[in-house]
């Protein structure tokens, strides 16, 4: 594998995620057809199709989610920009402030976003000095 092709989210209503998409992710949309859209995402490939009939409530109990970068001076600028939208802004787990922050978000169709100023190595790092009880492998 040499990394992610594309990422395709199933919505109820194509107009209205694609305005979601373009003012929450600033996607630039390059094509729209009768039930899909593709966008550049800061050059990920993102596809929306249009399902209209298939449940969507349960995956508001799932911790699935995307998180993006973002660098610790961009947080309050998002958190402010996703306020001004009325996006659905999901109460964060507990976390110490060596983990980073995060802001977590749903699209319309409940599927959830990080924003996350954190990296992986980060993350290991904490985990080290705060996990005890967990193995590395490198």
């Amino acid at each position: 594998m040499k990394g992610i092709n594309h990422l395709l989210f199933s919505v109820s209503n194509l107009e209205n995620s694609i305005d979601f998409y373009e003012k929450v992710f600033d996607a630039k949309l390059l094509v729209k057809g009768n039930t899909i859209a593709y966008f550049d995402l800061n050059g990920i490939w993102l596809a929306l199709n249009e399902e209209k009939d298939i449940p969507r409530n349960d995956i508001h109990y799932s911790y699935t989610h995307i998180a993006f970068s973002i660098e610790e001076q961009e947080y309050e600028h998002f958190l402010s920009k996703f306020q001004n939208l009325k996006v659905n802004i999901l109460p964060g787990r507990n976390r110490d402030e060596k983990d980073r922050k995060s802001i977590y978000f749903t699209d319309p169709d409940g599927h959830k976003f990080e924003l996350h100023t954190g990296t992986l190595e980060d993350r290991l790092t904490y985990y080290k000095e705060e996990k005890k009880h967990m193995n590395f492998y490198t």
